[in-house]
C-alpha cells in the first residue's frame, strides 16, 4: 500500500499541470484595450440553491454587505442575458487558435513570438481568458482519456479484458435515468433567482433577495427535516419508488414556480428539498442493491466515475438548454423544461428497473427505522467517518459556491481594469465561461478517479495496479483543503513573505482562479469516490436513511453560514470551507488506519 502521500502527489501531478497552464492565461501584457462589453451569465448550484447572481464588477468591497440592503440587491440582480454564448467557445476562439499554428516556411522564433503576441492580446479580457483556460481544461481531458485508451487495461497476459455483460447492462440501465435526472435538477439551477425575485408578494417593505433567501432556506431546513424520513420509506418501500418519487415530487416543485402565491412557492420548495433527498439517495442505493443482487459490486468504482464524469458533460448542456428555454417562456421556462425530463426519467425507470428493497441485517424482518440506523452508525466507526467526510466535503462545497462569485468578480475587476482606456467602465466577469471552466474541472476529476482506481489494471504478474479507493480518498481531500486555502489566502492579498512576490493582482487572480479550478477538480474525484465508500460501507438495511441522516449536519453548517455571512465575508465563508476539508481529511486518514488495522489482523 502506497502512503497518501505518495497518492496526494500522484494526484496532484496528474491535475496541477493543466491548472498551470489555465493560470497562463492571465499571464499580464502592456497593451491596453477598449473595455469589454458587459455580459454576464447564470450559473447552476448544486442540488436546490439558487445561484449567487452576478454582481456589479467594480473593486468595491464586497464582504459584509448585508443581503437584504437595497444596495447589495441592485447588485445581486441577474442580468437576463442568454448564457449560451458564454457557454461556448465562440467562433472568434477557434479563429483564434488556428492562428496560433504556424504556416509553412514560418521561422521557428517568428512561430513563438506570434503565438506569445496573440495569447498576450487573447489574455487581456476576462472572456477571453476564460475561454482560453476552458480549451486548456478540455484539452486535457482528452489527453488523460486518449492516454489511458492508448495504455490500455488488459489482464496478465497482456489481453483486453471484456466488460461483464451484467455491468455493462446494469450500467445502461442505471447511467440513462441517472442523467436525465441530473438534467432536471441542473436545469432549474441558473434561473432560481430570477423565477422567485420576478414575484411580487404585495410588501413594499421587503425585498425580493430576502424572500428569495427565505425560500432558499425552506428548501436546505426540508432536506434536512425529512429526508431521514424519506430514506427510511425508501429502504422499506423500496427505491425504485423512491426515484418515482422524486419524479413526481420535483415535477410538482417545479411548476410551483408558475404562481404569484407565497404559499403555493413556499409548498414547491419543500417539495423540491424533499425531492433533492430521494435524489441523492434512491438511485444510488437502487444501483448497490442491484450489484449486490447480480454479483458485480466490484464494478461500482467504474460506473460512478461514468456518472459524474457525464454529470459534468450534462450539466454544460443543461445551462445552454435553460438559456434557450428562458428566452422563449421566461424565468419560468427551465423549470417547464425540466418536467420533461423528470417525466423521462420516471417512465424508464418504471420499465427498465426493478424493484429492490434494503435487504440484510434485519434480524427481526420488520422494516428498517431511523432509530436503527442511528444504532447501526454508532456501532461501526467506518460508517461514521464516511458520514462525516461526506457532510464536512458537501458542506465545504455548497459554502463555496455560494461565495466564489465575488471573490473572482473582485479579483477580475482587480485586474483587467488596468486595461480598460475607460476608468468608468465596469469590468464584466464572464460567470457563464467560469461555470464551464468548473465543470470541464469536474470532469477531469472523475477521469483521474478513473485511471487510478480502475479495478482493470493489473501488472504482468496479474496484481491489481489501482490505488484502493480510502488512500484516493485522503490524496483527495488532502489536495481540495490545500487549494482552499490557497483561495482564502488570495482573497485576503496576505501570501507568506517567501510568496509576497506573487503579491499583484495578476498573480493573485491566478492563485485564486488556479486553486478553485484544483477544488473543482477534487469535486470531481469526491462524488465516485463517495459512492464508492458508501457502497462498501453503508448496510443495504439501512442505506437510504443513513446517507439522509448525515445530510442533518450538512444542512445545518451551510444554513449557520448562510445566515452569519454578513460577519463571516467570503473570506470568512471559505475559510469555514477549508477548516471542514481540513477536518474531513482527518476523518479520510483515520478510516484509513482502521481499514489498514483491520487488514494486518487478518493476515
Amino acid at each position: 500500500m502506497k502512503s497518501p502521500v505518495v497518492n496526494m502527489t500522484r494526484i496532484t501531478l496528474l491535475c496541477l499541470w493543466p491548472m498551470v497552464m489555465s493560470a497562463n492565461a492571465f499571464a499580464s501584457t502592456s497593451t491596453a484595450i477598449l473595455p469589454p462589453a458587459s455580459s454576464s451569465s447564470s450559473l447552476a448550484l448544486r442540488r436546490h440553491g439558487p445561484l449567487s447572481p452576478p454582481q456589479r464588477h467594480n473593486n468595491n468591497n464586497y464582504y459584509g454587505r448585508n443581503l437584504n440592503s437595497k444596495s447589495t440587491l441592485d447588485d445581486l440582480k441577474y442580468n437576463r442575458s442568454r448564457s449560451s454564448s458564454s457557454l461556448n467557445l465562440h467562433s472568434a476562439t477557434a479563429r483564434a487558435i488556428a492562428e496560433l499554428i504556424p504556416r509553412g516556411g514560418a521561422s521557428a522564433s517568428a512561430a513563438v513570438a506570434g503565438a506569445g503576441a496573440k495569447l498576450s492580446q487573447w489574455s487581456s479580457t476576462p472572456n477571453g481568458a476564460f475561454n482560453l483556460a476552458l480549451a486548456v481544461l478540455a484539452a486535457s481531458t482528452a489527453v488523460l482519456k486518449i492516454g489511458n485508451r492508448e495504455s490500455g487495461e488488459g489482464g496478465a497476459d497482456g489481453a483486453a479484458v471484456t466488460k461483464n455483460p451484467k455491468v455493462k447492462e446494469l450500467q445502461i440501465k442505471f447511467l440513462s435515468v441517472f442523467w436525465l435526472l441530473r438534467m432536471a435538477d441542473w436545469l432549474q439551477g441558473p434561473y432560481f433567482y430570477q423565477v422567485y425575485a420576478s414575484k411580487s408578494f404585495g410588501s413594499a417593505t421587503t425585498s425580493a433577495m430576502t424572500w428569495v433567501s427565505r425560500l432558499f432556506l425552506t428548501g436546505f431546513a426540508s432536506t434536512a427535516l425529512f429526508g431521514p424520513l424519506v430514506g427510511r420509506l425508501c429502504d422499506s418501500n423500496g427505491r425504485k419508488a423512491g426515484t418515482l418519487a422524486f419524479s413526481l415530487l420535483y415535477s410538482l416543485g417545479a411548476y410551483s414556480t408558475k404562481s404569484n402565491l407565497l404559499g403555493v412557492l413556499l409548498m414547491g420548495r419543500v417539495l423540491g428539498g424533499i425531492g433533492t433527498s430521494l435524489l441523492f439517495s434512491a438511485p444510488e442505493a437502487w444501483l448497490v442493491g442491484e450489484a449486490g443482487k447480480e454479483g458485480v459490486e466490484s464494478s461500482l468504482g467504474e460506473t460512478f466515475g461514468l456518472a459524474y464524469a457525464g454529470d459534468s458533460i450534462v450539466a454544460i448542456l443543461a445551462g445552454q438548454l435553460a438559456s434557450i428555454a428562458a428566452s422563449s417562456r421566461g424565468p419560468t421556462g427551465p423549470f417547464e423544461m425540466s418536467v420533461g425530463f423528470l417525466i423521462l426519467g420516471g417512465l424508464l425507470a418504471a420499465t427498465a428497473w426493478k424493484e429492490n428493497v434494503a435487504g440484510g441485517g434485519n434480524d427481526s424482518g420488520s422494516k428498517p427505522t431511523i432509530r436503527d440506523a442511528v444504532k447501526v452508525v454508532k456501532s461501526d466507526p467506518k460508517i461514521m467517518l464516511v458520514g462525516a467526510m461526506q457532510s464536512l466535503f458537501e458542506a465545504a462545497m455548497y459554502v463555496f459556491v455560494l461565495n466564489w462569485p465575488p471573490a473572482v468578480s473582485k479579483a477580475v475587476g482587480s485586474y483587467f481594469s488596468k486595461f480598460a482606456t475607460d476608468a468608468s467602465s465596469a469590468i464584466s466577469t464572464p460567470y457563464g465561461t467560469v461555470f464551464s471552466c468548473f465543470m470541464a474541472c469536474c470532469l477531469l476529476g472523475s477521469t483521474v478517479f478513473g485511471q487510478l482506481t480502475s479495478s482493470k489494471k493489473v501488472d504482468k504478474d496479474g496484481k491489481s495496479k489501482a490505488v484502493s479507493t480510502e488512500n484516493f480518498a485522503v490524496g483527495m481531500l488532502g489536495l481540495a483543503t490545500l487549494a482552499m486555502g490557497s483561495a482564502t489566502l488570495s482573497i485576503a492579498g496576505k501570501l507568506p513573505k517567501l510568496l509576497s512576490f506573487l503579491s499583484s493582482p495578476g498573480s493573485l487572480l491566478a492563485i485564486l482562479v488556479s486553486s478553485l479550478f484544483v477544488f473543482e477538480s477534487c469535486v470531481g474525484m469526491y462524488f465516485p469516490t463517495i459512492g464508492t465508500l458508501r457502497s462498501k460501507y453503508f448496510p443495504d438495511s439501512h442505506r437510504s436513511v443513513v446517507m439522509n441522516l448525515f445530510g442533518i449536519p450538512l444542512n445545518a453548517m451551510v444554513v449557520t453560514v448562510f445566515l452569519s455571512i454578513e460577519k463571516l465575508g467570503t473570506q470568512g465563508a471559505l475559510g469555514v470551507s477549508t477548516t471542514a476539508l481540513a477536518l474531513a481529511t482527518l476523518c479520510g486518514l483515520k478510516l484509513k488506519k482502521l481499514v489498514n488495522d483491520e487488514g494486518a489482523e487478518s493476515k
